[in-house]
């Protein structure tokens, strides 16, 4: 499941440290592997102590954690929507992507220089802000030309719909508002779904401090908080700088006393990670046993087939039943067999919405 998470920022604001932070995260806690596919494209593993209580209870042969992409997208300039810059690059790396870590700047340093000359991390998202709306608005601008035409001519229900919809988007986007505060249901975002309006993304900030800001934040992470009350994002307060710095010790008790030394119990990286693997709607399911225990990624809502056919296709084609075990459960009776004694295994069908920690084991005839 290749969905992908995009760090957007002015220059100089850190996005190239954070991702260099993530390709280091294995030296940040186990099993974190990374690898790059392209220059800017990293795979990086989802911590998750579940997976490692797992295999700590199967001793299994191989443990699987699962991944997400993070790209790091060139660096944004005003006047990116009219092609300033790199901004046709960056914006079409930006489509391609399923969601968006908006670095700001929220840290003063003399030895590296603003862009604007001025630390102001609300300004700066207001200039992000400003340019994907304006590339979105001339997106439905486009798009309302052509299917008004359809709609007057064919009297068709669908296109009278659409034409509705972006003029909703239209409306929003002149008023300097983001495409993702327009609340649409399932049927009408099926209609717009190849639109993808790139201020219809969720959207996760990363305000970048020094090291002093990195428990409590401080008064520029504040004024982010106030600036974002009211949109549907989650914010996260990381010291990019000092991540390198840990990311640089050998020993994971020097890393650990690190961590407690700046008040924090997790690194940054790995709040990071996790928060990117909620903001793609993203949950796992388990597999396990002697031979492999397996983290599997699946979009939140999925009914049992469509987890099975996350393993094998072949798995959905002929899916008829699935046998479930509650995370819970397996780690309080310590095995399959246990369970099974206890009636501690669910039997469902086709209907059953997969949880979050589920171990599931699938049922098929092909």
């Amino acid at each position: 499941m290749a969905l992908q998470c995009g760090i957007v920022g002015l220059p100089n604001v850190g996005k190239s440290t954070l991702f260099n932070c993530l390709s280091n995260a294995k030296a940040q806690a186990a099993n974190f592997p990374f690898c790059t596919i392209e220059p800017n494209v990293g795979v990086i593993t989802v911590p998750d102590q579940r997976l490692v209580r797992l295999a700590e209870i199967d001793h299994p042969k191989r443990v699987v954690p699962t991944t997400i992409e993070i790209v790091d997208i060139a660096g944004l300039v005003k006047g990116a929507s009219k092609g300033e810059g790199l901004g046709n690059k960056f914006l079409g790396n930006i489509r391609n992507t399923n969601a968006i870590i908006h670095v700001l700047r929220c840290f003063d340093n003399g030895n590296i220089t603003h862009v604007d000359g001025t630390i102001d991390p609300v300004r700066d998202k207001g200039i992000i802000d400003t340019e994907l709306q304006l590339k979105d608005l001339e997106t439905v601008e486009n798009r309302l030309g052509k299917i008004q035409k359809q709609a007057a001519v064919g009297g068709d229900k669908n296109a009278k719909r659409q034409v509705e919809l972006l003029q909703q988007y239209k409306s929003v986007l002149e008023q300097g508002k983001s495409a993702r505060t327009v609340e649409l249901d399932k049927e009408d975002r099926k209609l717009l779904a190849d639109l993808s309006l790139l201020t219809d993304k969720p959207v996760l900030y990363v305000c970048n401090v020094d090291e002093a800001s990195a428990a409590a934040g401080n008064a520029y992470t504040e004024a982010v908080r106030a600036a974002i009350a009211e949109e549907k994002a989650e914010m996260l307060v990381i010291a990019a700088a000092t991540e390198a710095d840990i990311a640089e010790l050998e020993e994971y008790e020097e890393r650990q006393m690190f961590l407690e030394e700046i008040g924090l119990k997790e690194s940054g990286v790995a709040r990071l990670i996790k928060s990117a693997y909620r903001l793609l709607d993203l949950e796992t399911f388990f597999t396990t046993g002697a031979d492999e225990t397996r983290a599997w990624t699946y979009s939140k809502g999925m009914k049992a087939p469509q987890t099975a056919g996350v393993i094998h296709t072949d798995f959905e084609k002929g899916f008829i039943r699935a046998e479930v075990i509650k995370y819970d459960d397996y780690v309080s009776l310590g095995s399959e067999k246990a369970c099974r004694d206890a009636g501690k295994i669910g039997i469902e069908g086709k209907e059953y919405v997969v949880q979050d920690g589920d171990i599931m084991h699938f049922l098929f005839n092909v």
